[in-house]
């Protein structure tokens, strides 16, 4: 038997996927399973246990060679991608992204049953042969799981799993240790895709300044390249820690798996922490913790009761749910969860 998923990004949504991934493996466990993911999140699959392959789409990458002129390797490259798509005839295909660009992959591939959400965002209905009904009210994880249930699977309990190897270990030893940093520390995401995600930049640092001075451990920041880093380290006064840029996805995992807590905008690194069990406290403006909060216990969501959130904006002039939220309010749920862990 051959089953094809078709999760694109982002880095979130591959890992919210995680579960559903260990519930088919377990529904057919002599299956081949082939997962279809863009570059970006590509790094949280490969070498996953469950997966017999997978084919990573580098859409963005092609969009941007294209738009320079670069014709002829993008073209190259996209029709190889094409072949090893249709290299299979898949006895089951499953679109859990449920958007156009994961539509089309699902009828260029070669599948009998074409399995997707009910709810035809950009037409994606049209693609396929079975539709299931897409529950908004229910958190991402549970709402892939009903793929597996719907083919008869039973969840018990939802299952992640990370492939972090040896390298991503020595990866994280050699950082720490060449920044002396030595037993427990709390990490840290203040980047975000939208602006309007984000908590302000002083807020973190003072935030940094309280845990330090009353912990004596170190603050350590992460993040892909993003100016906002380097300025918390900046406005800190010590004991912080920038890895900005420094680390793939499967170091990070690695990085927040060591980590007492992590303190997060709503983001991919929120929900790779939740997924390894690393206390979260989150901070969440625009979006819904429902739908998309750190998954499991043990996690604290920070978002202020206002009328016009979740509004799901990615522009906002005024921001009142992100700067509502408190250097205090949020330091004192760090203290909660840092309880008995230092």
């Amino acid at each position: 038997m051959n089953i094809l998923i078709v999760k694109l990004s982002a880095v979130g949504d591959v890992i919210h996927t995680l579960p559903s991934l260990a519930a088919l493996r377990k529904l057919y466990p002599g299956a081949h399973v082939t997962w279809v993911v863009e570059e970006a999140a590509a790094d949280i699959i490969l070498g996953h246990p469950d997966l017999d392959s997978v084919v990573v789409s580098r859409r963005k990458s092609w969009q941007r060679a294209l738009m320079k002129g670069h014709f002829k390797k993008t073209l190259s490259e996209m029709g190889a991608f094409l072949r090893d798509l249709r290299v299979r005839d898949y006895d089951l295909v499953i679109d859990f992204h449920g958007l156009f660009k994961s539509a089309v992959l699902v009828f260029l591939c070669r599948g009998k049953r074409k399995i997707g959400y009910d709810s035809y965002q950009e037409l994606s209905g049209f693609f396929y042969s079975e539709k299931i009904t897409e529950d908004m009210d229910k958190h991402a994880v549970n709402r892939y799981l009903d793929f597996p249930k719907y083919l008869g699977a039973k969840i018990e309990e939802p299952v992640f799993q990370i492939a972090i190897g040896d390298a991503n270990k020595e990866k994280v030893d050699e950082l720490l240790a060449l920044h002396q940093v030595v037993g427990p520390f709390v990490a840290m995401n203040p980047v975000a895709y939208w602006d309007t995600k984000l908590w302000d930049n002083e807020c973190f640092a003072s935030l940094c300044d309280r845990i330090v001075e009353t912990y004596g451990i170190f603050v350590v920041l992460t993040g892909q390249k993003a100016p906002s880093l380097g300025q918390i380290q900046r406005l800190a006064r010590r004991n912080v820690l920038n890895l900005e840029g420094r680390t793939s996805l499967k170091d990070l995992a690695e990085l927040y798996r060591r980590a007492a807590l992590l303190v997060t905008t709503d983001s991919g690194p929120m929900h790779l922490a939740a997924a390894l069990g690393t206390p979260v406290v989150a901070l969440f403006g625009p979006t819904d913790p429902k739908r998309t909060g750190p998954y499991g216990s043990g996690h604290i969501v920070l978002q202020e009761p206002l009328s016009c959130a979740p509004c799901f904006r990615k522009f906002c002039r005024e921001m009142t749910c992100m700067k509502k939220i408190t250097v205090n309010a949020v330091f004192n749920e760090v203290k909660k969860l840092l309880e008995g862990r230092l």
